[in-house]
């Protein structure tokens, strides 16, 4: 399948670079190392690595392959398997055109810290001054409490960004841009690991990040949230992969290119661990405090533990100021490569079903997606983020991975995936890419979202008002489905290869 005029990739290491960017977000430096913290250390890792081979690799083998073989986005394979099917492509690019929103001020705090690590403007109480001088946070979702400018102000940088990145293309916007962010993350990750790893009292607080617990390898709940984090931190059943897949030259290697990409995205999550646990280790014996109260995860982590490791560096303050810099540097270029991988997904999306140019697709969506993360810049948006992430990450991820999964494994058939994805493959996959797709996979995902609909009727989240979780919460979350529906109902207006898509056109799957 071609469809003509399509962007290309022009070197396999320009796609690796733009996929492990996707991958490498701001999540590595603060969901995996508290993820093995609460679930065994060292021990943590077993599971962890069992994961990466059984549910990460496999799905983006099928990922690669799907998206490679349809030569489409999300919205288009998913029409080309069935016209039925299309409202699941456009629910996957939904996900990132959500997350988008606040994911973006999220990095507009860190280019904010950027500035404020040259003064260490965060002062003797970090803590203070994130909640309240820089976010003033308030009293909760329904009291905005008004504009936070600064933070508006770095918004708006960070979306002419991603949109000056996006509207250039495939091979020249987002290949050339990481193929610099990428590797450049890469080096500022092991400056500041080894930087770490170098402070007196790193060896305490890598014990409680690699300490195993063999004790509670037996424990189910632990190889669950192994594969959570992997599932999550792959960017997989959000259009993702799939929308750079389509875009590689024919004679690809996606066997390969699964196994590397997966794996140099894991290496940045143990590299992120031994870094954050080396680090707030020597925080814990400089001050004098338990180790558990100075390991708040979360965002905490980057914007309250870390600005007062950097005032108590064993170093001259403008060395202080420096590490400050280079790491709120490495979270905005992470933040940066993974953003323009969500806008990319919902406008290769939109590209394949409109007869629109890339830059009339890319305008709409960067007006609409700043527009959205000027809430989050507000007082309020600390709450509304925490509520939109936790039903889009726990509901929409995992109950679309798990739809992915079993439309791919029975209805497309892994038969096809294997095939294609053997084609140009330095080696061949077998019944393991079966096993993984068709059985445990939908398990482990399907368990994974019963129990987190068990835990969400036990009580509101967080002990926000029923109205919001209501209006953020389920509101949102249904409205991507809604959304979905009403896009795959609308006509095709783009030619491809096989003239006008019709129902005759979107259901060969050949």
């Amino acid at each position: 399948m071609e469809n003509f005029e399509r962007d290309q990739w022009r070197s396999r290491a320009g796609f690796i670079f733009s996929t492990v960017g996707a991958a490498v977000g701001l999540g590595n430096f603060w969901r995996f190392p508290f993820m093995a913290y609460q679930n065994g250390g060292g021990a943590f890792i077993l599971p962890y690595f069992f994961a990466l081979l059984t549910a990460g690799v496999p799905l983006m083998i099928m990922e690669f392959s799907f998206g490679h073989k349809m030569r489409g986005g999300a919205t288009l394979s998913f029409a080309r398997l069935g016209k039925k099917y299309e409202f699941i492509g456009w629910w996957q690019t939904m996900v990132p055109l959500i997350v988008m929103c606040y994911y973006s001020t999220i990095i507009s705090w860190s280019l904010n810290y950027l500035v404020y690590a040259i003064t260490q403007a965060w002062g003797a109480d970090p803590n203070a001054f994130f909640g309240g001088k820089f976010l003033g946070v308030s009293s909760g979702p329904w009291d905005l409490g008004g504009f936070r400018w600064n933070i508006a102000l770095a918004v708006i940088i960070v979306w002419l960004l991603n949109y000056t990145i996006t509207k250039k293309g495939i091979s020249g916007g987002i290949e050339k841009a990481c193929r610099v962010m990428t590797p450049l993350l890469a080096l500022l990750m092991v400056i500041i690991t080894i930087r770490g790893l170098t402070l007196p009292g790193a060896a305490y607080g890598l014990n409680w990040f690699l300490k195993p617990d063999f004790s509670k390898i037996m424990n189910a709940k632990v190889w669950i949230a192994a594969y959570a984090q992997v599932f999550f931190s792959t960017t997989l059943a959000v259009g993702v992969m799939i929308a750079y897949a389509s875009y590689l030259p024919e004679k690809s290697d996606i066997v390969n290119n699964s196994f590397i990409t997966v794996f140099s995205n894991s290496s940045f999550d143990f590299m992120a661990g031994l870094a954050v646990f080396s680090i707030l280790g020597y925080v814990s014996v400089a001050s004098g405090v338990p180790f558990e109260k100075v390991a708040t995860s979360g965002a905490g982590v980057a914007f309250v533990a870390f600005p007062k490791a950097i005032s108590m560096l064993p170093m001259p303050k403008f060395m202080q100021s420096l590490f400050g810099i280079i790491f709120f540097f490495a979270l905005f270029i992470a933040g940066i490569s993974s953003s323009i991988s969500m806008l990319e997904s919902f406008a290769t999306a939109a590209l394949d079903k409109y007869n629109l140019s890339r830059e009339q697709i890319i305008t709409r969506i960067s007006i609409g997606g700043f527009i959205g993360s000027m809430f989050i810049a507000t007082g309020a948006g600390v709450h509304i983020l925490d509520i939109v992430d936790h039903f889009v990450g726990n509901y929409g991820i995992a109950l679309l991975g798990l739809i992915e999964a079993v439309l791919l494994g029975y209805v497309y058939g892994t038969d096809k995936i294997k095939e294609h994805a053997n084609r140009y493959s330095d080696f061949r996959i077998g019944w393991w890419l079966d096993f993984c797709v068709k059985y445990l996979t939908p398990i482990i995902l399907g368990y994974m979202f019963i129990q987190n609909i068990i835990n969400e009727f036990k009580a509101p989240y967080s002990g926000y008002p029923m109205s919001a979780v209501i209006i953020l919460g389920w509101g949102v979350a249904i409205g991507m489905l809604v959304a979905a529906l009403y896009l795959a109902s609308r006509p095709w207006t783009k030619m491809d290869p096989y003239g006008q898509v019709s129902e005759k056109v979107v259901s060969r799957n050949d």
